[in-house]
């Protein structure tokens, strides 16, 4: 199921949109010619605790503007997917998908001037029975 948006509440996602943590050390902007793509939730171990409405852009998707240094790497379970976050304020920024490693997953709470609370209807991704944890 694909959620696809070009606008939250009133305010229009640009093509090229700035994202940042909380306390502004880390700056980030997103190649967002379509809007927001594969808008979803997941519900694996550290998606759940986190609670992020995420999107995807190509990992050429993401230019770090400001922050490199701040930005800090989780990994676990498989340690395909790698998670960043902010060092200083603790906010997750993006990660590397594990199901799709040339994309980029990004909190879209982080995007200037947009609510996610605003969104309805988000679909979940099944994380706790991900294809790749399975035995074959």
């Amino acid at each position: 199921m694909s959620y696809d948006v070009n606008e939250i509440d009133g305010v229009k996602i640009n093509p090229v949109h700035k994202a940042s943590c909380h306390c502004g050390a880390v700056m980030i902007e997103l190649d967002l010619p379509d809007g927001l793509i594969d808008l979803r939730r997941c519900d694996c171990s550290l998606c759940r605790r986190r609670g992020a409405i995420v999107a995807s852009v190509p990992l050429s998707g993401i230019n770090i503007l400001k922050g490199k240094d701040k930005l800090k790497l989780y990994q676990f379970n498989t340690k395909t997917a790698k998670h960043y976050f902010c060092s200083n304020c603790g906010v997750y920024t993006h990660h590397q998908r594990r199901s799709n490693p040339s994309q980029y997953g990004f909190n879209i709470a982080c995007l200037e001037g947009i609510n996610p609370l605003k969104l309805k209807g988000i679909p979940t991704y099944d994380g706790v029975n991900h294809p790749a944890d399975r035995i074959t």
